[in-house]
C-alpha cells in the first residue's frame, strides 16, 4: 500500500455480509452512506481495518446496495437525464430497510 493510500485510508473498503459474502468498493461511494462514513471516519477498528460486518444484510442484499452506493456516486453531480435505478420488487421491502439502517 502506498503512502498516500495510508494517509488517506486506502482507495477500497471491504463491506461483508452477514452471510459471509465480501464487496470491495471504493472509499468515495462506500462515503454515499451516512452510516458508513461515520464508521470509517471514526476512531473504530472499521476505520484502521477499512472493513465492516453487516450482520444484518446478506450477501443478495448487500451487493444491491453496493450498486446503489456506485450508482448514487456516479450520477451525484450529473444534472442531466439519470437512468432508473432498478430493484427487484421482492427486495423492495428488505432494501428500503437496509437503506434506512446505512442511512442511504
Amino acid at each position: 500500500m502506498s503512502q498516500a493510500e495510508t494517509e488517506e485510508g486506502g482507495d477500497f473498503v471491504l463491506l461483508v455480509s452477514s452471510d459471509g459474502y465480501k464487496f470491495s468498493i471504493s472509499r468515495k461511494a462506500a462515503m454515499v452512506s451516512g452510516t458508513l462514513q461515520r464508521m470509517f471516519e471514526g476512531a473504530g477498528l472499521e476505520s484502521q481495518s477499512n472493513r465492516v460486518i453487516l450482520k444484518d444484510i446478506n450477501g443478495v442484499l448487500l451487493e444491491k446496495v453496493c450498486e446503489y452506493l456506485c450508482y448514487n456516486l456516479k450520477h451525484q453531480n450529473n444534472p442531466g437525464n439519470i437512468p432508473e435505478f432498478e430493484i427487484p420488487p421482492e427486495m423492495a421491502l428488505e432494501l428500503l430497510v437496509a437503506s434506512d439502517f446505512l442511512d442511504v
